[in-house]
């Protein structure tokens, strides 16, 4: 039987560290606010993603 292979996403490091960072400057969305944005996906008042939540 032949051995699942893996793969190996370089940046992810660089990307866990900077996402850790954004955290502890407090550069973070509330659950509450993301849930009503993905709520809305798929219906007539689907909303877009906020300016505020874009680096």
């Amino acid at each position: 039987m032949e051995e699942a292979s893996t793969v190996y996403d370089a940046d992810y490091d660089k990307r866990s560290a900077a996402a850790d960072a954004d955290a502890a400057a407090g550069r973070v969305v509330p659950h509450e606010e993301v849930a009503k944005w993905l709520a809305s996906w798929g219906t007539p008042n689907e909303t877009p993603l906020p300016k505020s939540w874009r680096r």
